[in-house]
């Protein structure tokens, strides 16, 4: 092993660190405070594993409706156990989620800061600096809207971290069994864990060869095949499926170029002012082979995402794991060339130069901190008027009502209705028949049906691709089968929500009049929506 980043024997936990842990936990905790809005709902792609998680912590299993039959649309599968748990015990759905989220962004901070300090002895600033860079990124955004992502960034986190260990003392027994431990609880999270972490032993394979390597290949493959082959065969039973729902709605076995465009991209702009030491690490022979190593979960990772479509990936939450990684192995790849430089000591330098040399980083660093600072705030999430007329619906729980909507989050959650989701990403048969059909939403006589289209009332209806092919299949059911336009809101006549109410169940008038009174907040901006139905009405009388 190159002796610049092997272990040294000085790898005791000193005060001052503690000290560091304590303040990166007050630091994020300030930041939460002062700059995200807590009070708000979940955010609406958020709120489809809330659902399942609230379903499951009252005893129906892993269901999108009571009394369904299973199915696998919560692709964050750990988390939304590990959230139905905790609300199985008498938290409340949304503290729940924000407990775990918080808890795992600190974690991860801390893991990061760890990792510089004692597994490659960085100085105590860059150490604290990379590690607040991560404490404001968008891992507190998440946070507030609810998302899972932290909790996978977590466990990515830990597994990278037995897998830098392994990669600096050789195979040993204990961290191995830790790195494929790790591993398995990051595949059981998301799906993509098993790709994350394949990709973290071939890094191992890669920098420490196949030789040295083959306890920790074993036991990933033994703990994989045996553990992971459980998982996998009783999920295939219990859900009839081998695949999660997502996938076949996302995925399909087709590539996604563009997919793959914005994946670099977000991984890019989460990371670009770390990644420069990935190329610096190419500089030298020393730094090499770990340059190339420590690349391949990153470059790999970002890559496989031209698997499956963009969608949903609010705010690159679907790269956000790569973060924490390119933050954990920088430092290390600029070694070389600091003693290439034949930089001097810094008790050889005088004193006017040390002052300088101090305001420079501390200027840099504060620009750094700054500049992630104001990209996660740029994540901003408003009030939602669909949630306001979810809560409005609820009070008709009840009666056993359907809805069918494009928007499976907000709505289905929080009026507790049985919904049809009519994209497809929460039900079996849309996500296998390639999309939904007027017979099929006869099945359910939904007594409202709520889309998303970029349209109005004031444009035409032209358009391509499944999205509008299912809202044409909702409009045209609606307007065959005698449904009122009770509203059709929207921030301008291209972007739009529209409700259709059934007209023939005693509460039908009442639900309409709800609906068309509402101070309706378009979710973009926070803006209040006009009703382009009424408008449209008024023009022709």
């Amino acid at each position: 092993m190159d002796s610049l980043i092997s272990p040294r024997r000085n790898n005791r936990f000193h005060v001052t660190d503690i000290g560091i842990l304590i303040f990166l936990l007050l630091f994020i905790a300030l930041v939460a405070l002062k700059f995200f809005d807590l009070s708000k709902p979940p955010f609406e792609d958020a709120a489809i594993l809330m659902r399942y998680a609230e379903n499951f912590a009252q005893g129906h299993g892993i269901v999108w409706n009571i009394g369904d039959k299973p199915v696998d649309g919560a692709t964050d599968f750990l988390f939304m156990i590990s959230l139905g748990l905790l609300v199985k015990v008498g938290m409340s759905l949304e503290f729940a989620a924000r407990f775990i989220g918080f808890s795992s962004h600190v974690v991860t901070v801390w893991i990061v800061y760890l990792s510089l300090r004692k597994l490659f002895h960085a100085h105590l600033l860059p150490a604290l600096v990379t590690s607040l860079y991560l404490a404001v990124g968008p891992g507190l955004y998440y946070v507030a809207t609810y998302f899972g992502t932290p909790f996978f960034a977590l466990f990515a986190c830990i597994t990278w971290y037995f897998a830098l260990t392994i990669i600096l003392n050789a195979e040993v027994r204990g961290s191995t069994l830790l790195f494929v431990t790790a591993a398995l609880i990051t595949a059981l999270i998301r799906p993509e864990g098993v790709i994350l972490s394949s990709l973290m032993l071939l890094a191992i394979v890669y920098i420490n060869g196949l030789r040295k390597s083959r306890y920790t290949v074993l036991c990933y493959l033994g703990i994989f095949l045996l553990f992971g082959g459980l998982y996998f065969l009783w999920r295939w039973r219990y859900f009839g499926f081998p695949l999660p729902n997502a996938f076949y709605k996302k995925g399909g076995g087709h590539i996604y170029p563009n997919s793959l465009v914005e994946s670099i991209g977000n991984t890019i702009k989460l990371c670009f002012p770390f990644l420069p030491a990935f190329i610096i690490g190419l500089y030298s022979r020393k730094t090499l082979r770990f340059a190339i190593g420590f690349s391949i979960p990153i470059i790999g990772f970002a890559s496989a995402f031209v698997l499956i479509s963009n969608e949903m990936n609010w705010a690159a939450r679907f790269q956000y794991a790569l973060l924490p990684i390119v933050l954990m192995s920088w430092w290390p790849l600029i070694g070389a060339i600091k003693e290439d430089l034949c930089l001097p000591k810094w008790n050889k330098l005088i004193l006017q130069k040390q002052v300088a040399v101090i305001l420079l980083v501390m200027a840099f660093s504060v620009g750094l901190i700054g500049y992630r600072c104001r990209a996660t705030i740029h994540h901003q999430y408003y009030k939602d008027g669909r949630y306001d007329i979810a809560v409005m619906l609820s009070e008709y729980r009840d009666k056993h009502f359907t809805i069918a909507t494009t928007e499976a989050g907000l709505l289905p959650l929080y009026s507790h209705w049985k919904a049809l989701d009519a994209w497809g990403l929460n039900d079996s048969w849309i996500a296998h028949n390639g999309g939904i059909t007027e017979e099929y939403l006869a099945r359910f006589k939904p007594h409202i049906i709520m889309f998303n289209v970029g349209l109005s009332p004031l444009v035409s209806w032209e358009g391509s691709g499944a999205w509008f092919e299912t809202v044409t299949t909702l409009k045209k059911y609606a307007e065959k089968n005698g449904y009122v336009l009770a509203a059709e809101f929207g921030a301008g006549p291209y972007s739009t929500h529209y409700y259709y109410v059934r007209s023939d169940f005693p509460e039908s008038s009442e639900i309409i009049s709800h609906i068309q009174t509402m101070d309706y907040r378009w979710y973009a901006n926070g803006r209040k929506s006009i009703n382009y139905a009424l408008f449209t009405a008024k023009q022709k009388q």
